[in-house]
């Protein structure tokens, strides 16, 4: 059976969004690591962009948006209801973090390459984002409600870069964010979809990630 082929790069925010979404619809697919810094020409084949993640689909058809790669993998299966409540809030809160808090992000992990201000200023213009977020923890356990959702997943990873560049900082300012970024990077679907794998090599195949339903 042909299966779906994501190119992704491990520490991508947006690649981990394919990866997750991937992992929890238990949907088998063939891995290809990529180096930003070489990508591969069939990489802009699929995509002219050459961002990563790109999945191809068995009918040919390609998905080259984080988002996208997780709404059709949900469609697929969504064995925990991830995309079932408050939707409309979900998906504008995923838009705030796109839109607005990885630009800030960027040049607050990024900081020398924008002198214009320092560095917490950048850390200011995220604080202010994040702020909703931790009101909302303080009366549930995860962003909507009291399961996982989407939404959960698809900020996770951005959240997690920010914590990075100043982890003592972040555990102190946003202690319900940080209890909720913990779990969730504990959970089985993180850890298994933040494995390392060899750089794919064009002349080969990728490594097959197999879920037997």
């Amino acid at each position: 059976m042909k299966l779906p082929v994501l190119y992704t790069f491990r520490r991508c925010p947006y690649a981990m969004r394919a990866r997750i979404s991937l992992y929890y619809s238990k949907i088998s697919y063939e891995h290809r690591e990529i180096l930003l810094k070489d990508r591969p020409g069939e990489l802009y084949a699929l995509s002219p962009k050459g961002t990563v993640p790109v999945l191809n689909l068995p009918d040919g058809k390609v998905l080259d948006e984080s988002l996208d790669i997780m709404k059709w993998s949900i469609s697929v299966n969504d064995p925990d209801s991830w995309l079932v409540n408050n939707i409309t809030d979900q998906l504008n809160a995923i838009r705030i973090n796109d839109d607005d808090f990885k630009k800030w992000l960027d040049k607050y992990k990024y900081h020398d390459r924008y002198p214009e201000f320092p560095i917490k200023y950048y850390r200011h213009e995220c604080e202010e984002i994040l702020q909703s977020f931790e009101k909302k923890l303080d009366k549930r356990t995860y962003l909507f409600c009291q399961k996982i959702s989407l939404a959960d997943m698809a900020i996770l990873p951005f959240i997690r870069q920010f914590a990075n560049v100043d982890i003592l900082w972040f555990n102190g300012r946003f202690a319900n964010i940080s209890k909720w970024m913990g779990e969730l990077i504990e959970s089985e679907i993180f850890q298994s979809m933040m494995k390392k794998y060899e750089i794919w090599k064009p002349s080969s195949k990728g490594q097959k990630i197999i879920f037997n339903n």
